[in-house]
């Protein structure tokens, strides 16, 4: 059986070489044909041509916080170490609401696990770019506010990182690219909302460049301003996924209370499951994505990634909210803690989940199964339906040739000169070891297909068909609630659907590579996917933190 499987999208996308001539027929054949998996990684995947960054001096990236950190001792970290460590944001409120814990020390707490664990040290992870250096003032401020007033959002004082496509006031967005290098910008509408409920922006963390969607030959978790991104489940030997991959390997290093991803085809799924964390992709339009360095505007989502389920919901519901710029913004008529209230109920007692037989091979899967039907779910077996998803590589490369350029021209800083793909194409033949030692296949592909409007649009209906046409037929056919899968196998057709899925550990192969078990449910039922998914977590408990960052 063939699986389509999204896990590093450029890997299948690099072979469409001419645009033009790869059709329906030729896309969904590479589509088909391409099965890469973190057990069948490149074969080149240890042999990173660049590990650390050439653009960040650590002792710089420290500086304004060697003051500040002086009073933070080795003996001060241990001893908060019980409080903080794998500990949910409810848990950690009622510690600071005790008065065991504050806002400032819980910053200068992850501030000193990066600086301690993340890069120029053998176990470095290479997963922040930049850091906030204003986070631990705004952390006392927090304090104060408490004292003040009553705790109105759970994610109140939080630390949280942002994956550096996302604009944030104060702090430069690269998208990991050096084009990018000095963009100064203000909040996309996501970060707006999350300052808004009371968030610390901790820092920005690494991606694989441009979101993924700029080299095609590069292992995933490389940029050019962050360097190779590390799994710490497996330094240079487990994939890390992308494109979100410093803000999944940050959550699951505990280097923050949570991080903020964004998906365009397993963005946020794949990177996830590998490193054992929590990761949501919402219906599209559910999040903003004003601000945000696009690939598709048709496709592109931001979305929470968390160590527990709880902590999810609590991201998820900080962020959401209608945003006139963005045309897909969905206007949302529930209040503040719709995802939170009642999480805990309405589990799996009667739910009907649709498994595909061919996966039933993979033992943690399996186990996964076992445990919803302790659970009381019902599990139905289906075949997976023989649907392609035809020119898919063209859609990103014709909804990036229009999208990038509207957020270069009303995004980014007056430093920016570039203004087009082409231009970006250009700007990076400079010192291509530099800046693009793994090329640019992907940005040249680009370049190089044109079509009309009309032709996208044909394309997006087909895709958007497709993608229902794969998980509604067998859901209606058999009555489901939902469809479970593994990691991002099935992110792709879950895109164009334009459908939700959240990915929660589901336990580790025999090499220590994690996985995760993969909710797909129809548009708009986050609710559902976190009432789900927080069930299987209380019930499975399969999250392990990495052995050599406790």
């Amino acid at each position: 059986m063939r699986l389509y499987i999204f896990l590093l999208l450029p890997t299948f996308l690099i072979a469409c070489k001419n645009p033009k001539t790869e059709t329906t027929d030729n896309d969904s054949e590479l589509v088909e044909d391409t099965i890469v998996t973190s057990e069948h990684a490149p074969k080149d995947f240890r042999e990173f041509k660049v590990l650390d960054s050439k653009y960040i001096n650590n002792e710089v990236l420290w500086e304004d916080f060697i003051k500040p950190l002086e009073d933070f001792t080795e003996d001060m970290y241990q001893g908060l170490k019980p409080l903080i460590l794998e500990t949910d944001i409810p848990t950690l409120q009622e510690h600071i609401q005790k008065g065991d814990l504050s806002y400032e020390l819980l910053t200068k707490f992850y501030l000193y696990r990066i600086r301690k664990f993340d890069r120029d040290n053998p176990l470095s992870l290479n997963s922040v770019i930049s850091l906030n250096s204003d986070v631990i003032a705004e952390a006392k401020q927090k304090d104060i506010d408490l004292k003040n007033r009553k705790l109105k959002h759970l994610i109140f004082g939080m630390p949280v990182l942002l994956k550096d496509n996302i604009n944030t006031s104060g702090m430069i967005t690269t998208a990991g690219a050096a084009v990018l290098r000095h963009n100064r910008t203000e909040d996309a509408f996501i970060v707006s909302q999350l300052k808004r409920q009371g968030a610390l922006i901790l820092g920005k963390a690494n991606l694989s460049e441009w979101a993924y969607f700029f080299c095609g030959d590069c292992p995933s978790g490389y940029s050019a301003i962050g360097g190779q991104t590390l799994n710490p489940y497996g330094r240079r030997v487990i994939d890390t996924g992308g494109s979100s991959s410093g803000s999944a390997v940050a959550v699951a290093a505990n280097f923050c209370v949570a991080a903020v991803g964004s998906e365009t085809s397993g963005s946020i799924l794949s990177p996830s499951s590998q490193n054992a964390v929590v990761g949501l992709k919402p219906t599209i339009g559910l999040l903003s994505r004003s601000g945000i360095v696009p690939i598709s505007s048709t496709l592109d989502t931001p979305g929470p990634m968390t160590k527990n389920v709880i902590d999810n919901a609590i991201l998820l519901d900080a962020m959401f909210g209608q945003d006139l710029e963005d045309n897909k913004s969905i206007y949302a008529i529930w209040e503040t803690g719709f995802y939170t209230e009642n999480i805990a109920e309405n589990g799996m007692k009667g739910k009907r989940f649709g498994v595909v037989k061919g996966l039933l091979e993979d033992a943690l899967y399996v186990r996964a199964i076992n445990d919803l039907k302790q659970q009381g779910a019902e599990i139905i077996e289906i075949d997976q339906s023989d649907i392609s998803l035809p020119n898919f590589l063209r859609l990103l490369n014709l909804d990036m040739k229009r999208d990038l350029p509207k957020y270069l021209s009303k995004y980014t800083d007056d430093e920016i000169k570039v203004k087009t793909v082409e231009d970006i194409v250009e700007f990076n033949k400079k010192d291509t070891l530099l800046i693009m030692p793994y090329g640019q296949k992907l940005f040249e592909g680009i370049v190089a297909d044109n079509e009309t409007d009309e032709f996208l649009r044909k394309i997006k209906d087909t895709l958007h068909h497709n993608g229902k046409l794969f998980f509604d037929a067998p859901m209606d056919a058999n009555q489901l609630d939902g469809f479970l899968s593994i990691n991002n196998y099935h992110a792709g057709f879950a895109a164009v659907a334009e459908y939700p899925a959240i990915t929660i550990p589901m336990g580790y192969t025999d090499e220590g590579v994690p996985k995760g078990l993969t909710f797909i449910a129809r548009r708009l039922q986050e609710k559902f996917l976190l009432q789900w998914a927080y069930a299987y977590e209380q019930a499975s408990k399969k999250r392990i933190l990495p052995a050599n960052y406790n």
